[in-house]
C-alpha cells in the first residue's frame, strides 16, 4: 500500500512541478514573417470558400443593429445605417458569417494561447502606469478605433487585409495612416512603458 502511494504522490509532485514551469517559461512568440505568410493563407481561403474577405467591425455592427432592433424596431425602421446590418428580415442577423468569423477568432485565440502556455489574466503595463490608468488608455485608445473603423468604411482587417490585398486605394491609405497615427501616439505615450 505505501509504495503505491509513494508512486501517487510522486506523480501528483512531477504533475505540479510540470504545471509550474509550463507556467513560468511559455514558448516564444511564432514567427511574424510566417504569421503574415500564414494570415495571407487565410485571406486566399476566406475569398475562395466564402467569396468575402476578412473583417470584424461589421460584427460588432451587426450585434449593435440587432440589440437596437430588438429594443426600438421603429427606431431602426426609420434609420439608413441600421438597415444594411439587418438583413431581409427573413434569416436572423445573427447568421451573417462575420459573427461566426469573430466568435472563431475568440476561439482560436483562447486554443493558441493554450497551447503556448500564454492563457492568464493579467494586465500588460509599463512601470509609469497604473493598472486603473492602463484600463482608461485602452478603453479610449478603443473606442476611438471604432470609432475611426466607422468612419473609414472599415477595420484594420477589412480596410486594411482586404481592402490592400484588393489594391483597394482607401485600404491602402487607411494602413498607412494606421502606422503613421500609430508611432506619432508613441511618442506621446512612451513614458508609460519605459
Amino acid at each position: 500500500m505505501k509504495i503505491k502511494e509513494l508512486f501517487s504522490n510522486l506523480h501528483v509532485h512531477a504533475h505540479e512541478d510540470n504545471v509550474r514551469e509550463h507556467e513560468m517559461h511559455p514558448q516564444h512568440y511564432w514567427n511574424p514573417y510566417l504569421v503574415g505568410v500564414g494570415l495571407g493563407l487565410v485571406l486566399l481561403a476566406s475569398f475562395v470558400v466564402m467569396g468575402r474577405g476578412l473583417g470584424a467591425s461589421g460584427a460588432l455592427s451587426t450585434i449593435t443593429a440587432t440589440a437596437v432592433n430588438t429594443i426600438a424596431p421603429e427606431h431602426t425602421a426609420s434609420n439608413p445605417f441600421y438597415e444594411g446590418y439587418l438583413g431581409d428580415g427573413e434569416t436572423s442577423p445573427l447568421k451573417d458569417w462575420l459573427i461566426f468569423q469573430v466568435l472563431g477568432l475568440v476561439v482560436g485565440g483562447f486554443i493558441s494561447g493554450a497551447l503556448a502556455g500564454r492563457n492568464k489574466i493579467s494586465v500588460e503595463k509599463g512601470p509609469h502606469i497604473s493598472v486603473k490608468g492602463r484600463y482608461i488608455y485602452a478603453f479610449i485608445g478603443g473606442s476611438l478605433m471604432g470609432f475611426a473603423a466607422k468612419m473609414a468604411l472599415g477595420c484594420t482587417s477589412g480596410q486594411g487585409l482586404t481592402g490592400g490585398s484588393m489594391l483597394s486605394v482607401g485600404g491602402w491609405a487607411f494602413m498607412l495612416m494606421v502606422f503613421v497615427g500609430g508611432y506619432a501616439t508613441a511618442y506621446f505615450v512612451r513614458r508609460q512603458w519605459l
